[in-house]
């Protein structure tokens, strides 16, 4: 029996690519190419309906071929801030689409990797998935008496890695591989991210997925973590029934988060819902460290807490009547020492409202560069600081829209020319934001995610008050050193004034005359095509040989005067 998702490699390595290519040349042609040309408002009339296609073509592809194209859907489907709703609506369907893989196939695995009958390792087990995810799908199942006696426990849920995935998963790697670094080449891309480097984190983490040993290390290590923690529940893991290849926790399917309807049923309020699970994540990473990285509306549920008389009440410690029950470990984060100072850094500069210190932070954290010229960064921060600096996180929702814009348009050209990139883990993180606060803003349409940080924000600068006031002594030393050399530095700046020596840089102004220079060099090849064009013509009927090189020598000038220029990602000034 064929399954699913398995077959001829190649051709499927051939429709990733394909995908790849037709969308990446699509999306040069419309918002590159035709808007240097005075096309853009053409262009932006059109961009939901081609958003819109791409997702559906997409969202086909990726229901088809199954394994890793679902988790790029699934990435993809979660960031409500950077993409447009015509991709993410079309590609929400994905955290729950996956076709299950035939039974028989899945007893099959289950017994090569438990290496007993199906019938002798559990007492019963339920042809019918509960969940079919990319990787692997779920079953309901019943321990065998002598488990049930060791663990406490009868009702499971046993997850059963898919037939083939390892394949699946090292073709749709290579090819996405390919596709990273044709991304390398777009200097648009390239100066921002190392395209191949996040090709390989989303490979170690893939790989992390199907290997359900470490899952279920992750789980008890979620659970000690979590312990004193009344808010937060998660499933056992049975190691007595768990291999590499199959995973057996008891069963605590409860209320979906983002089931709204049955939340009020069971006489729980959305809103509170969903101001405990931001808590909770923030608690994730600003506390140890180690956050769930998934957290996608299937991997959490809502448990209502019965009392012994069947009702249910908030317990002396004011913990609502339920918990958020955390399934799925798969894929995890991990908050370093040295991200975890970047962090600190950038909550003091924002309190503190200072720009240089918010770079600072941000090449800390790893986000820039450190051979980045960030002069002009910090004074766009500067600004940034004195015209919304003061503002708590939800008073910034009430700006009016064009403040942001006419700051955008300021230093756009300075943000878009800094070297950014995305270091080690801070992708999980970014994805774990990004899912939370689609989780939240279904339970509550007003939900501002900023407004939960802020007590892990406070939290985080009382905690490090002994450092604020190291820095601060820090930066007063420096002061008085700065002040105590000022008289000789100025008379050396005299002096070198003097001789001559004084060399200014003006890299916006450099940036401008560059760019006319390339302008002005694609107005003579345009005057040259023309030239060689028209003599070729008038030439051609007496000197048909000479005419036709001359209308053929046409070509190279008219191809410079069109695409000249055409990667400089910062467009006109």
């Amino acid at each position: 029996m064929s399954v699913p998702g398995v077959g001829d490699t190649r051709a499927r390595s051939r429709r990733i690519l394909r995908f790849a290519a037709r969308y990446l040349v699509q999306s040069w042609w419309y918002e590159l190419f035709l808007p240097r040309f005075g096309l853009g408002r053409f262009v932006a009339r059109g961009r939901a309906a081609r958003m819109t296609r791409i997702a559906q073509r997409f969202h086909v592809l990726a229901v088809d071929l199954g394994g890793l194209m679902i988790k790029v859907g699934q990435f993809m489907s979660s960031r409500l801030d950077v993409l447009p709703p015509e991709i993410t609506k079309e590609l929400e369907g994905l955290q729950d689409e996956v076709p299950p893989v035939p039974f028989p196939a899945i007893r099959a695995a289950a017994e090569a990797e438990l290496g007993i009958a199906l019938d002798v390792a559990y007492a019963a087990f339920d042809e019918v998935p509960v969940a079919a995810a990319s990787l692997g799908q779920a079953h309901r199942a019943r321990l065998a008496a002598l488990d049930e006696e060791l663990t406490g426990f009868a009702d499971v849920i046993v997850k059963v890695q898919r037939p083939g995935i390892q394949e699946i998963v090292d073709v749709d790697l290579a090819a996405l591989r390919r596709v990273g670094r044709w991304l390398s080449r777009v200097q648009v891309v390239a100066r921002r991210v190392d395209m191949p480097a996040l090709v390989e984190e989303f490979a170690a983490t893939s790989r992390a997925e199907i290997d359900y040993l470490l899952e279920a290390g992750n789980a008890e290590r979620f659970a000690e973590n979590a312990a004193d923690d009344r808010r937060v529940s998660v499933p056992e893991v049975v190691w007595e029934r768990t291999t590499r290849r199959v995973l057996t926790l008891s069963d605590v399917t409860a209320i979906k988060v983002t089931d709204v309807d049955a939340l009020r049923a069971a006489g729980i309020d959305p809103a509170e819902v969903a101001h405990t699970f931001a808590s909770v994540m923030f608690g994730q990473l600003f506390g140890d460290g180690f956050f769930h990285a998934d957290p996608h509306p299937g991997n959490i549920f809502v448990t209502p807490l019965a009392t012994p008389d069947g009702g249910r009440s908030a317990d002396a410690g004011g913990s609502p009547p339920w918990v958020l029950t955390f399934i799925d470990f798969g894929m995890m984060g991990e908050v370093t020492p040295t991200l975890r100072r970047g962090l600190r850094r950038l909550v003091i500069a924002v309190a503190a409202r200072d720009g240089k210190g918010l770079v600072d932070g941000i090449r800390d954290v790893g986000v820039l560069l450190p051979s980045a010229d960030t002069r002009e960064l910090e004074r766009a921060m500067t600004q940034l600081f004195a015209r919304f600096g003061g503002m708590g996180f939800a008073e910034l929702q009430q700006v009016d829209p064009q403040e942001f814009r006419d700051f955008a348009v300021e230093f756009g050209d300075v943000v878009r020319a800094m070297p950014f990139q995305l270091p080690e883990n801070f992708l999980l993180i970014i994805r774990s934001m990004s899912l939370v606060s689609g989780v939240c803003s279904s339970l509550q349409a007003d939900f501002n995610l900023w407004d939960a940080v802020e007590p892990y924000a406070g939290q985080l600068l009382r905690d490090e008050r002994g450092n604020v006031l190291q820095d601060a002594v820090t930066q007063a030393a420096s002061t008085a050193s700065i002040a105590a050399a000022l008289p000789r530095r100025i008379n050396d700046v005299i002096e070198r004034i003097d001789e001559g020596a004084i060399a200014v840089e003006t890299p916006r102004l450099d940036r401008r005359l560059a760019r006319l220079e390339r302008a002005a060099r694609r107005v003579v090849s345009a005057i040259l095509f023309g030239g060689l064009l028209v003599g070729g013509v008038l030439l051609r009927p007496a000197e048909e040989v000479f005419g036709t090189v001359l209308m053929v020598a046409s070509v190279p000038p008219l191809l410079h005067a069109l695409f000249a220029g055409m990667a400089d990602p910062r467009g006109p000034v």
